[in-house]
């Protein structure tokens, strides 16, 4: 069954190159989290960690080179290694158990940008990587993978490889084939060149004029060498031993001055300080240390210890109803996390009209709320009916029998009857009559405070970051309409050392993001109405206008075809924007634009993946396609990736081509009282102006998300929690 989604459009003001919280502080605050076994010697004895690390350049290895290995479904791993000339800063992500895929940068210490763009900085280079599994180890065979490094932008580092890995006991051992970086060393000629000779060179030049493209042309080109090494772990279960072979003569490096190698063995050594924080150390090329450190967390398994207040207790048989339906809106509110608008008894059926605001299990909702209307309702009533909403937009009803609850309630046996008992539907045709027992005004007003973090990161300037803390509300003029805004204030910044403003042939509708957290100490990153409608059974409407995000004023708005339990969505937006001073307040530039997409949203079935494909006109006057996949767990943490290509051509600048890697973590993971609240990080390799897309407070998907009903059962055991 099919799981709902929120994607990265989902995140509140956070575009798609500006994360809010620190990687750091969510990696930390996610807690001890045990990875699974992967790649075991079926059983025998080793630690859980054994084979799982992360390499120099990110991604499951031993130092310069990968193995076969992969980290435990749903892992990321924030890791930074030093050795002389380089610094590595690497973000990866293990969405499913056979792919990983890593974003990196590459400080180079000898290397300048050059006077013309940031003087005397440190070169810094981009470039990301995935690995594939091809088969998995058992008894008799080894793990074995598939590899690109650094397969997009300048591909400095680019390398492809093959590699096995196999595990005996507390020993973990890979062997494998690289070409480009990982076989400079040449052992053998090209081992493809049979097939035709084009795989006999590899080409000097990859990735564009400008970086950023795939290097198709060199992919497997060239001479291989061979490359491996083992990983022991001690009696001592924290430090675990590592010796490496590398196929990199170092030969031809992108440093500013020559790398000498003495030798290519590799000595290394990891300390697991816990099950989120290894620290690293090692003597690599015969003549130079080696220090990293990794922090990782499983969002898969994200989950905190819950201090809620317990459901009520059911009330006994033969008890009469209390009937105090004011008490039963109020304790719908504050135990069952369920805002009532209004609550309808027709007889042998009462109709709750609701929006959930606390738990993410609408199960759970439903089963402490079955429990409170328990024991106001009439003996009559057989079943509670519960009509979701969410901004003022029907969604769908759920059913639940008041007897098969109730038996389940007291007796483990009932609860499959009672899971079988439950139905939904889109729509419950036309209201009966009957008696309202609560009708409450519509909400009226919503605020909060809280810190936000703004960053810019990739460009020779280096981490540029805002710390602000933002105060939000929104004031509801009825269910279907609301004003929200946001005023943000600079606590802390680096942002004097912004300098470089990049080339660019398109008009500047991102790459003035610099001015604008320069100049934004105080300011209205949002202020705008928004209005929804239900248009039929599977059409929704949104409209909105004023100030709708950092950079960009305007109207817009969106149309969404979602039928109902359906696999599939389709949805187009219309804006018309002029772009803002970099003050933030309310005076505007000259630069005006329409922007709109055609969006197609699919679950694939595979992994639980949703595939989002967006056609249509950029900021930039550009028009393109966006593709992006993403994978929600159990846990309701998201991560995805996107990808933007548009027909700016050489006008795009360094990078050819938007991209980024992005995670969405639920707060409920974080916090000892629940949540329906997520927070977002996002990491994209630079600010460009080709492919920007309008960052949107609100879309009618992530809205109308719950029009899925894949929880109402497999959630259905969280009734009684």
């Amino acid at each position: 069954m099919p799981k709902r989604r929120t994607t990265i459009d989902s995140l509140p003001l956070l575009p798609p190159r500006l994360g809010r919280r620190t990687l750091l502080g969510a990696l930390l605050a996610a807690g001890p989290v045990a990875p699974a076994l992967t790649g075991a010697a079926w059983g025998q004895a080793g630690d859980i960690h054994l084979g799982t690390a992360q390499s120099d350049f990110g991604g499951v290895g031993l130092m310069q080179t990968p193995t076969a290995r992969m980290a435990p479904t749903g892992e990321l791993t924030f890791s930074v290694s030093r050795t002389e000339p380089y610094r590595r800063y690497n973000l990866s992500l293990q969405p499913t158990d056979w792919f990983e895929f890593t974003f990196r940068y590459v400080e180079v210490e000898d290397r300048l940008f050059g006077e013309r763009i940031a003087g005397d900085r440190d070169y810094l280079d981009k470039g990301f990587d995935a690995k594939f599994r091809l088969k998995q180890e058992n008894r008799y065979w080894p793990e074995l993978a598939l590899g690109l490094r650094d397969a997009g932008g300048t591909s400095l580092f680019g390398a492809e490889y093959l590699v096995a890995s196999k595990r005996w006991h507390d020993i973990d051992v890979s062997l494998g084939l690289g070409w480009g970086y990982l076989g400079e060393r040449g052992d053998l000629a090209s081992p493809l060149g049979w097939l035709d000779e084009r795989f006999d060179d590899r080409p000097e030049q990859a990735g564009g004029e400008q970086g950023g493209e795939f290097a198709l042309d060199q992919l497997f080109r060239g001479p291989a060498a061979f490359f491996g090494g083992v990983e022991y772990q001690t009696p001592w279960r924290p430090l675990t031993l590592q010796l490496e072979y590398e196929g990199n003569d170092y030969e031809d490096e992108p440093a500013g001055s020559p790398v000498d190698s003495d030798s290519p063995f590799n000595l290394g050594a990891r300390y697991q300080v816990s099950d989120n924080l290894a620290l690293r150390l090692g003597w690599q090329r015969g003549n130079t240390a080696m220090a990293g450190i990794a922090l990782r967390a499983n969002l898969a398994g994200l989950s905190q210890v819950k201090r809620d207040a317990p459901p009520v207790a059911l009330a006994p048989e033969g008890t009469p109803p209390r009937g105090d339906w004011q008490a039963a809106s109020q304790a719908l509110q504050e135990n069952a996390g369920l805002r009532a608008l209004r609550i309808v008894d027709q007889g042998d059926e009462l109709v709750v009209e609701a929006e959930a605001t606390r738990f993410r299990s609408l199960a759970k909702t439903a089963g402490r709320a079955n429990r409170i209307l328990h024991h106001h309702a009439g003996e009559d009533v057989e079943r509670f009916r519960y009509r979701w909403y969410s901004q003022g937009l029907f969604l769908r009803d759920d059913v639940h029998p008041r007897k098969s609850f109730v038996a389940a309630a007291t007796s483990r046996e009932a609860e499959a009857d009672y899971r079988y008992s439950l139905y939904s539907q889109a729509a419950s045709g036309p209201a009966r009559d009957g008696e309202v027992r609560v009708d409450n005004p519509a909400k009226r007003w919503a605020y909060g405070i809280s810190p936000a973090l703004n960053q810019n990161l990739g460009g020779p300037d280096g981490y540029l970051y805002q710390l602000q803390l933002r105060a939000h509300g929104e004031l509801y003029t009825d269910a279907n309409g609301w004003f929200s805004g946001t005023l943000g204030w600079t606590l802390f910044d680096n942002l004097d050392q912004f300098d470089f403003i990049a080339d660019s042939d398109l008009p500047r509708v991102r790459t003035f993001l610099g001015n604008y957290l320069a100049e934004g100490e105080l300011g209205l990153t949002n202020l705008q109405y928004t209005r929804t409608a239900r248009l039929d059974d599977n059409w929704f409407a949104m409209g909105y206008g004023g100030l709708l995000e950092m950079m960009y004023a305007g109207v817009g708005g969106e149309l969404l075809y979602r039928p109902f339990n359906s696999d599939w969505a389709v949805g187009a937006d219309l804006n018309y924007v002029k772009q803002r001073d970099f003050d933030q307040r309310f005076g505007l530039r000259d630069y005006t634009t329409w922007t709109g997409h055609l969006s197609t949203y699919v679950e694939t079935g595979i992994e639980d993946v949703l595939a989002k494909v967006s056609v249509g006109r950029y900021l930039a006057k550009d028009v393109g396609v966006t593709f992006d996949l993403s994978r929600e767990f159990d846990s309701g943490a998201i991560m995805g990736a996107w990808a933007t290509f548009t027909d700016a051509g050489d006008d795009f600048g360094e990078g050819s081509f938007d991209k980024g890697i992005y995670v969405s973590l639920p707060l409920d993971a974080f916090f000892t009282t629940s949540t329906r609240s997520h927070m977002g990080l996002a990491w994209a390799p630079l600010t460009r102006d080709g492919g920007a897309r309008l960052d949107r407070r609100y879309r009618l998907y992530d809205i109308t998300q719950d029009r899925d009903l894949h929880r109402l059962w497999d959630q259905s055991d969280q009734a009684w929690e």
